[in-house]
């Protein structure tokens, strides 16, 4: 059984080169039965986090990365179920949902017992003339997903039962993940489309277990600490409070979530889904508020789905509280396209990839309007 849900079952098993996979849910009676008979040899990482002393901030060089499996013919996909005549990622001839090791890691697997190699959470370098040229083994680890063993299918097409699954996963992982050494922040996500640059079509997210605070959540725990100090109040809370009040950008309302396009969006079409009681990540939700967000979530996935008239492109991102630190943080997931109409993308040009100075084509209003049309 899963760490934090009885009621979905997992069973861990090894694949030829040593890498943990796990179904999750509906699996094989026997999966030993099952064996990974491929010859794979051992994977090599060599992955150096490196410390951008203007920016304050870490960089991962991952040139291994170049090599790894870019689009592959529909019958040749390493996430579909294995048969008789094709080896892949999944030993077993069917599954319900699959996490393993990623055979091509941006982070190389720390080893259980192991200390990290980090300096406390973000470990910044010590400043001086001398160390301006910092770095370090990038120490992590990271997953593969895979929401269905259907190839043509996406995360839109889940039932809610299915899609429990998934979110059981997910916080079993969290809580796993969040426990090797060096581990600071754990990160589930989804890419979907070619536009966003996914390179396997099979349905599937990932997650990344990080040595360090990224920078965009570093960024709100600066915003979270600093409006404690000012307020005496919870930025989170305070935020979902005001466009709950406003209400001409919520676009779905339960009685656990709320999902709204934020007053500063910085995409087209952009959704921030809270739960009503804040907590830190996702192994601390209730049963009742994890079975109405996979309700909520696929009517918005749905809904993204009618924009364009087409399967919308996008980024689906957990963001909950790094492993030693943000009491304040609230759990959020935040969702976006990069489509701002049919045939046409929002291009991060000059003034978003050089300055990192967003401007929107889409009034957020204008946005959350036309998604609560497409209900």
């Amino acid at each position: 059984m899963t760490h934090d849900d009885p009621r979905v079952r997992k069973t861990t098993v090894t694949l030829a080169d040593g890498r943990e996979l796990m179904y999750f849910g509906a699996i094989p009676e026997r999966p030993a039965d099952y064996p990974d008979r491929r010859q794979l040899a051992a994977v090599q990482v060599q992955s150096q986090t490196r410390w951008d002393r203007l920016l304050g901030e870490w960089v991962v060089i991952a040139s291994h990365r170049q090599d790894r499996t870019f689009q592959p013919a529909d019958d040749q996909c390493p996430l579909c179920p294995s048969t008789a005549g094709s080896r892949t990622e999944i030993p077993a001839p069917e599954y319900e949902v699959v996490v393993f090791e990623n055979r091509f890691p941006t982070l190389k697997t720390v080893e259980t017992g192991r200390g990290g190699d980090g300096d406390g959470a973000n470990g910044k370098p010590a400043a001086g003339p001398g160390n301006l040229l910092a770095g370090r083994p990038a120490g992590g680890r990271c997953e593969v997903v895979c929401f269905s063993q259907r190839h043509t299918a996406s995360f839109a097409d889940l039932s809610p039962g299915q899609a429990a699954t998934v979110m059981a996963a997910w916080a079993d992982r969290s809580a796993g993940l969040a426990r090797l050494p060096g581990v600071e922040q754990v990160y589930c996500f989804e890419n979907r489309g070619a536009e966003i640059g996914v390179t396997l079509s099979h349905p599937h997210g990932q997650i990344y277990a990080y040595p360090y605070i990224t920078p965009r959540t570093d960024r709100m725990l600066a915003s979270c600490a600093s409006y404690r100090r000012e307020t005496g109040g919870n930025l989170f809370d305070d935020l979902l409070a005001a466009e709950e009040a406003d209400s001409s950008r919520v676009v779905l309302r339960g009685t656990h979530w709320t999902a709204f396009v934020p007053f500063a969006a910085h995409w087209p079409y952009e959704v921030h889904m809270y739960p009503r009681r804040r907590v830190r990540g996702l192994v601390a939700l209730a049963g009742e508020a994890r079975a109405e967000f996979c309700e909520l979530y696929l009517d918005l996935l749905r809904r993204f789905d009618r924009l364009f008239g087409r399967p919308a492109p996008y980024i689906s991102a957990w963001h909950q509280a790094p492993v030693r630190r943000g009491d304040d943080f609230a759990l959020h997931l935040e969702l976006f396209t990069v489509m701002r109409a049919p045939g046409k993308l929002k291009y991060l040009a000059g003034s978003e990839s050089g300055m990192g100075a967003f401007a929107n084509d889409i009034a957020p209003e204008a946005a959350a309007g036309r998604l609560r049309q497409l209900g």
